[in-house]
């Protein structure tokens, strides 16, 4: 009876999301409803219901500020900065189309979040003449860097949940997520090739050495800055060689034009990093167990910047009122779902439950979080929105098993936040700008290598931690 009541609010939030028929918002609404008998009969003996929840809901709005304050921060900059480095329109090649994807689209996304950089990289496609469900794919995977896209709110998030430093969880999530990027590299060749698109061989060995070179710097960049700003130091070097290499500036006016385009962009990264770089910066910490906001935090940094560029622009209040617009709902439902984790992990249901599922899978449990991890992304359609539904779970799952807390932890933030990116809303959109008829399944027929993907990369992570730990 305990065990049914505990996973009915997280039963609740998949059906109503897998449906269609509620909003991510509402859906976590019914799921909160639903979790008060479930925390009532989690709670310890003694403790009183409306304190805790009262209690848990000013901590989850105090974590909720801090990435939708990076999201907003992102938007504003996004609209701000107006144009972003893009692929002249040309007719289809390769190459094109892998720079379009893969580092265009990828580094768009590192800074704005959102699926932008899916928006970016099917324009870029489309500008080259590629359509279809072909097109919304590859421009798909242009987010396979969602624990650092719009700066990693997402991940800031899901370290504070499992209890972890930021930078650390960001850099082991990074080691799952490097192979992941590798084993895309054929399936953007498989999707290019069905294109009508000729992939050479050594034009195959260019890409998979752009990708290897990208997680290189994806990793290097958690040892030499903040983790927030390791998307955009890993695409944003690759992406420049790549754009200079294929039209390089003839003119002095044409260097110009490039500057202005690239200079918002460097400007941010070298802020982020100058931020970081100020230790013992002033910091905000009503809550001793849960992470500090430094005047340096990244949605601080982000604000400014963006404030900057705007009151630059003539119309920049136009643009930071349209930007904040698109906030209002992800806002909404961001708060809501982190309320959710919050009332579910402090009230020991997300515990109840993982004790539940390691007692009915034995020896098997931990090998049931990468499938756990890839239906909270598909579902939510957000890393921020998945760490909020099953980390905690995920977290006393991996602690029933015996498992580190740190790799477990940051296992499901790699497979939500990969599956995320091929989430329902997420396809949604991209079919609809497709605007031919495309649907959803047709796109991910053509994902599923990727999807399978993501369980090989995350058995494989089980398997290591088991036998680190003598499992």
């Amino acid at each position: 009876m305990i065990t049914a009541l505990q996973s009915t609010p997280l039963l609740l939030l998949l059906a109503l999301l897998l449906s269609g028929r509620a909003s991510p918002a509402v859906a976590c609404l019914v799921a909160l409803v639903a979790a008060i008998p479930a925390v009532a009969v989690s709670l310890p003996e003694g403790s009183g219901l409306a304190g805790f929840l009262g209690e848990e809901a000013l901590r989850a709005l105090f974590l909720a500020a801090q990435p939708i304050g990076v999201v907003t921060g992102g938007l504003l900059f996004h609209a701000a900065a107006a144009d972003a480095p893009r692929e002249s329109e040309s007719p289809a090649d390769a190459r094109g189309v892998f720079v379009a994807c893969f580092l265009g689209g990828t580094f768009v996304e590192s800074v704005t979040g959102f699926a932008v950089g899916a928006v970016f990289a099917l324009a870029s496609l489309r500008g080259m003449g590629v359509r279809g469900p072909v097109a919304g794919a590859l421009a798909l995977l242009s987010l396979c860097l969602v624990p650092w896209g719009g700066l990693g709110p997402g991940t800031a998030l899901g370290a504070a949940l499992a209890g972890q430093p930021a930078q650390d969880f960001a850099f082991v999530t990074g080691w799952f997520q490097v192979p992941w990027l590798l084993m895309l590299v054929p399936l953007g060749w498989g999707l290019m090739r069905r294109a009508g698109l000729v992939v050479t061989p050594a034009e195959a060995v260019a890409q998979m050495a752009m990708m290897a070179l990208l997680g290189a710097l994806l990793l290097a960049a958690h040892v030499a800055g903040p983790f927030e700003a390791a998307g955009i130091l890993a695409t944003g070097p690759i992406l420049l060689w790549a754009l200079w290499r294929r039209n390089p500036p003839r003119d002095a006016a044409a260097w110009r034009a490039a500057v202005t385009v690239l200079a918002p962009w460097a400007g941010l990264a070298c802020a982020l990093l100058l931020a970081r770089s100020w230790q013992g910066a002033p910091a905000w910490r009503p809550y001793p167990a849960l992470p500090s906001v430094p005047v340096t935090h990244v949605a601080v940094v982000l604000w400014c910047a963006a404030g900057l560029l705007l009151l630059r622009l003539p119309d920049g209040l136009l643009r930071a009122r349209a930007a904040l617009g698109r906030a209002r709902r992800p806002v909404v439902a961001m708060l809501l779902y982190v309320l959710l984790a919050r009332w579910l992990a402090g009230s020991g249901a997300a515990a109840g439950l993982a004790h539940a599922l390691e007692a009915s899978l034995g020896v098997l449990a931990p090998f049931a979080m990468p499938p756990l991890g890839l239906l909270a992304g598909l579902v939510t359609g957000s890393n921020v929105g998945s760490n909020s539904a099953l980390l905690p779970v995920q977290v006393a799952l991996a602690a029933a098993a015996g498992l580190p807390a740190l790799p477990a932890a940051a296992l499901h933030n790699f497979a939500g936040a990969a599956a995320s990116g091929m989430g329902f809303a997420v396809v949604a959109l991209i079919c609809g700008l497709l605007g031919d008829g495309t649907r959803p399944v047709q796109v991910w027929r053509l994902l599923w290598p990727s999807f399978a993907a993501i369980l090989c990369v995350g058995w494989v992570g089980v398997a290591l931690m088991r036998q680190a730990v003598g499992g």
